[in-house]
């Protein structure tokens, strides 16, 4: 699955830019992933939920909200309500995961958990039995076009065996310098959803780009 993130969009043409990427066959993004910055978890500021509503009706790809916000308690839940698919949250902001995991569910959406390059997966095990996606961070949250940290995927390598011997049942999803040069190992490492920002929109073509992508890790992961 590709996520393109429109971080690396024209934030000016926003419309027109999921547009590109929301055609047919390996063309269309399964998902378009939306970074949402408050200033205060990272120290970056982007968008919030009236520009999110206004993405959900203009497209019928699914919206992946990354949260990158303090509180998201209390904040997550809106997202969902408004019909974003997926809502993910950083467990280093949450002050309750598991009831928020509750929560976002009987709203509407798909329950995603983050976790930053230096948090260890194994200490929220327990806690991901609640979620339906992990997103492993594979840079520091907060800007876009940074490089990939390769030793985040030994945190997916784990997730991917849990997965698949049912210890947990999740999407392994991945954000940060995702591109045709790292995109390989990182489905070699296990990864079902790759979010791409910059390989994506800095294309000419993004559908194309989207497709190139795609075959890219389908070909590593058979």
């Amino acid at each position: 699955m590709i996520a393109p993130s429109i971080l690396s969009a024209d934030f000016a043409r926003l419309g027109e830019e999921i547009r590109a990427v929301a055609g047919e066959g390996d063309t269309r993004a399964d998902w378009v992933h939306v970074d949402v910055m408050d200033a205060h978890f990272v120290p970056n500021l982007t968008l919030g939920l009236p520009v999110v509503k206004s993405l959900l009706k203009a497209t019928d790809v699914p919206i992946d909200c990354h949260l990158m916000i303090e509180n998201p308690d209390k904040w997550a839940i809106g997202y969902a309500e408004a019909g974003a698919y997926n809502v993910t949250v950083h467990v280093e902001a949450a002050h309750d995961p598991v009831a928020l995991a509750k929560n976002l569910r009987a709203a509407g959406a798909k329950a995603g958990l983050s976790i930053k390059p230096n948090t260890p997966l194994e200490d929220h095990l327990e806690t991901l039995k609640h979620y339906d996606t992990l997103l492993v961070m594979s840079v520091e949250p907060g800007f876009g076009g940074q490089s990939f940290i390769a030793d985040v995927l030994e945190k997916v390598r784990t997730a991917r065996r849990l997965v698949d011997t049912g210890h947990l049942k999740l999407v392994v999803e991945i954000d940060g310098g995702i591109n045709a040069d790292t995109i390989e190992q990182a489905a070699e490492a296990g990864v079902d959803c790759f979010v791409a920002g910059s390989a994506v929109y800095g294309a000419e073509d993004p559908g194309k780009a989207v497709a190139a992508l795609r075959e890219q890790a389908a070909r590593v992961r058979g």
